[in-house]
């Protein structure tokens, strides 16, 4: 697979891109009952996301291509299948190659949505 599947790039879900670290990504949101997010990123470029935090973990699970998380200066590479876990807190930013995707949890809100109207 180089996409995730249809169902899941949901209009409704796509995430609302001007609000984010990163250039060149697209993402699908899903909320979790307990306040916290699962998105589903695809890089279309290469690129880096800058610096930031968050005031709650999170997971990073690589599904495909190549990913760099950078945290306190260190660069650390993952291989698909690798996960991260990132706490509260952590300064982390990464870079990226064109058709990285990603899986990320958040134990809180992370992002909002492109379209804020239901169906």
């Amino acid at each position: 697979m180089n996409d995730f599947p249809e169902f899941m790039r949901h209009p409704y879900n796509k995430v609302f891109f001007e609000a984010q670290q990163a250039r060149g990504i697209e993402g699908y949101v899903f909320d979790g009952a307990d306040g916290g997010q699962v998105v589903f990123w695809t890089c279309k470029t290469d690129g880096q996301s800058g610096e930031h935090s968050h005031d709650f973990d999170e997971y990073l699970l690589l599904v495909q291509g190549q990913f760099t998380l950078i945290m306190g200066g260190q660069k650390i590479q993952l291989k698909v299948g690798q996960e991260h876990f990132i706490p509260q807190g952590t300064a982390h930013a990464g870079e990226y190659l064109a058709g990285t995707r990603t899986i990320n949890a958040f134990g809180g809100r992370r992002v909002k949505r492109a379209i804020s109207e239901r169906v």
